[in-house]
């Protein structure tokens, strides 16, 4: 066995990681199981030392692509490792059908159930490395724990009157869109659905229309709409964004899932204000008499998220209608996971763990679909017991890239509803109905909110509705919205012509960063223009992948003049995306910055140095010499995976010509939602269609623990 699992490796069909893994634990297997009465005269069946030495194999590959564990039911034995079925029967031979697997590999002393420390741990079906076995416990441990805690020190009445103050109607966009209709002749059935959109209104079937349509036709200014405070009461109606709020303040751990445009930030921006106005009014001090506030951190999986969320999370508490002490214990800067465990250099360990918790009492988490399961145990692991846990993030969006579907194992409990008493006290805190679930729901459930109304895609965006199409699953759906003819989505069918037009619009949108470096503005400026634009892959390598189009895009720009690389590896212009963590400079995988001159001249030499220039989650500007770069590279097209956490007014997408495994419905609904403004999709229809239909599903335990 080991024999066929090195000639694979030497392949390439198999990583060597897989291969000495295998190796590992066949040396293992062939010990006795320690502390057996017949220890001594135990021998080992061939047959169960070959077994686990490719279970092994088997478990650690299936990590490496995403899952958590081996699923035993699932083994394809025509296509072990997804190889063809001529190199995967060599594998099996001697060995029994799968389904006697579970039994044979309980009889080797390389598996337990996790009470011994073996390197597998099979917990039923499931195959585990025993460290990722360790780290799913630690994770639905800790979950279960807090989704079970209520929030101590609730004030239901003082918050039923902060939410209603901070997630007050506001008729303005009612108000402009009834003027809109006004210009169009429209009827009063355009009209109730206005007031239906903007409102929030579940039961329409239980207001008085003519009422209402009388109040629309005589209000002549916003405030005139205040009539419909009582026309259209709040039992009448459903805001998320108030019930995400509300379900944050009821638990000590709460996740608030949505789309693009659906307002996480807003909301965890009201809620924290909430936070502080409950505080305050409980007045605790210490001894010293100073008011005890919540300590709130905010945190991001990688850099550019965090200055995303920095950005995003000052607006939004600016605009908030509150004073200016609230404001004031709001915090507006985050940081990366890393950054606020303590990173060690060379370590995987971090400063802080469960000996030395963090020092915090709300803790925020955004962009959580990234987080993957080990970052997701050390984090749980540092959390004060008494902190509060609040995880946002998109669960239709790809998975972190590392093993685990955390954010999305946790989501699939929403649709089970809230308990009674759940339903009740959120009741109280809002004013809304809630239907109650029609079967005992887990403890997650109560903790759990997806925000379902985009403000930033209206009916009239083709990107929104687009997004909408692919997570339906139905490509005839997604073939309705290009039909449509929206001027925010363009699809340019796969070809040698398109190919070259898809590098000339590139080109002529990178230009204008490039100008930016040729008239001497700022980094910051350069950066922030840079990013308005950007060529995202599907795959790495190829003509289509990320390889192949920065090579295409770096001679097209060339040969316009915009950038000037010679022989040179470093050239004023170049973007780099950093690709490994260095903790001393505070660069983590997915940072991106351009290459641009000192302003300043050297006195030693007097010219200037290229440094490469990164906005920090702070907002400031960094330049770093190149020589002292992690690993790093150039990045004019990047791939859907590493683009999340950001946004772009332009983006185009490019699919490969041939189908692969790695085209799902997350991978797409990922980069089409990277488009603020504009998409420019270059796909064939075939492939499109079956990306669509194939969804990433990630073996785990996780979900299964949770219930």
């Amino acid at each position: 066995m080991l024999n066929h699992l090195e000639t694979l490796a030497r392949q390439g069909n198999l990583r060597p990681l897989d291969h000495q893994f295998a190796k590992f634990v066949a040396l293992s297997s062939s010990q006795p199981v320690a502390g057996s009465q017949t220890e001594a005269a135990e021998t080992v069946d061939p047959q169960v030392s070959r077994l686990v030495t490719l279970v092994a194999a088997l478990a650690s590959y299936e990590l490496g692509q995403g899952h958590v564990c081996l699923l035993l039911s699932q083994v394809d034995t025509a296509r072990l490792f997804g190889l063809p079925s001529k190199l995967s029967l060599p594998l099996l031979d001697d060995l029994p059908e799968p389904s006697l697997w579970q039994a044979l590999l309980a009889q080797s002393a390389a598996v337990s159930d996790g009470r011994r420390a073996t390197p597998l741990v099979m917990d039923g079906e499931r195959v585990y490395l025993n460290r990722y076995w360790q780290f799913e416990q630690q994770v639905a441990s800790q979950l279960r724990l807090r989704a079970q805690r209520g929030e101590n020190g609730l004030q239901p009445e003082l918050m039923a009157s902060k939410l209603d103050e901070l997630f007050a109607r506001d008729y303005r966009y009612l108000f402009a869109a009834l003027q809109q209709l006004a210009q169009q002749a429209a009827t009063a059935q355009d009209r109730q659905q206005e007031v239906c959109d903007k409102l929030d209104v579940v039961t329409p079937d239980a207001l008085d229309w003519t009422a209402i349509d009388t109040a629309l036709g005589a209000a002549e200014s916003v405030e005139a709409l205040s009539v419909l405070d009582a026309l259209v009461p709040a039992a009448s109606c459903l805001n998320w964004q108030k019930v995400a709020a509300a379900v944050a303040l009821t638990r000590q751990f709460a996740v608030i899932s949505g789309g693009p445009g659906t307002g996480k930030t807003t909301t965890v921006a009201k809620l924290l204000a909430a936070l502080v106005t409950q505080a305050l009014q409980h007045d605790a001090r210490d001894e010293q008499g100073v008011l005890l506030l919540p300590d709130i951190k905010l945190v991001a999986p990688t850099g550019k998220a965090a200055a995303r969320l920095t950005e995003s999370i000052g607006s939004a508490v600016d605009s908030l209608a509150v004073d200016d002490v609230v404001k004031s214990n709001i915090p507006t800067q985050s940081s990366t996971i890393h950054r606020l465990l303590g990173a060690i250099p060379n370590r995987v360990a971090f400063r802080h763990n469960r000996e030395n918790p963090l020092h915090l009492d709300v803790l925020v988490v955004d962009e959580a679909s990234m987080v993957d399961l080990p970052m997701m145990a050390r984090l749980l692991d540092a959390l004060p017991a008494h902190a509060k846990l609040i995880l946002l993030g998109d669960r239709d969006q790809l998975a972190s890239v590392e093993a685990g579907a955390v954010l999305g194992d946790i989501c699939g409990f929403a649709e089970q509803g809230y308990t009674t008493d759940q339903s009740q006290l959120l009741g109280q805190l809002t004013g809304f109905r809630f239907q109650q679930a029609q079967a005992a729901p887990s403890a997650v459930a109560d903790s759990l909110c997806m925000l379902q109304k985009s403000y930033r895609f209206h009916a009239q965006s083709g990107i929104g509705q687009l997004a909408k199409a692919i997570n339906s699953g139905k490509p005839y759906q997604v073939e309705q919205v290009w039909q449509k003819g929206f001027r925010d989505i363009q699809l340019y069918p796969l070809g040698s012509e398109s190919y070259q037009t898809m590098i000339t619009n590139v080109v002529a949108f990178y230009s204008d960063y490039l100008d930016a470096i040729a008239e001497g503005k700022a980094p910051g400026d350069v950066l922030k223009a840079f990013a308005q634009v950007r060529l995202l892959c599907a795959v790495r390598e190829g003509d289509f992948g990320v390889t192949g189009l920065n090579q295409r895009i770096e001679r097209a720009l060339t040969r316009k003049g915009k950038i000037a690389p010679g022989d040179e590896t470093w050239y004023v212009g170049r973007p780099v995306m950093i690709s490994q963590n260095d903790h001393g400079l505070g660069l983590y995988n997915g940072d991106i910055g351009i290459a641009m001159y000192d302003s300043e001249v050297d006195p030693q030499t007097g010219n200037r140095k290229l440094r490469v220039y990164f906005e920090m989650p702070d907002g400031t500007i960094r330049g770093v010499l190149p020589s002292r770069l992690p690993e790093h590279d150039t990045v004019y097209a990047m791939t859907i995976h590493k683009s999340q956490g950001s946004e772009f007014a332009d983006t185009l997408m490019v699919l490969p010509p041939d189908f692969s495994p790695i085209l799902t419905r997350e991978l797409v609904y990922t980069g089409v939602t990277r488009a603020k403004s504009k998409l420019y999709m270059f796909a064939t229809h075939e492939v499109l269609k079956r990306s669509v239909t194939m969804r990433t599903e990630r073996a785990s335990g996780l979900a299964s623990l949770l219930s």
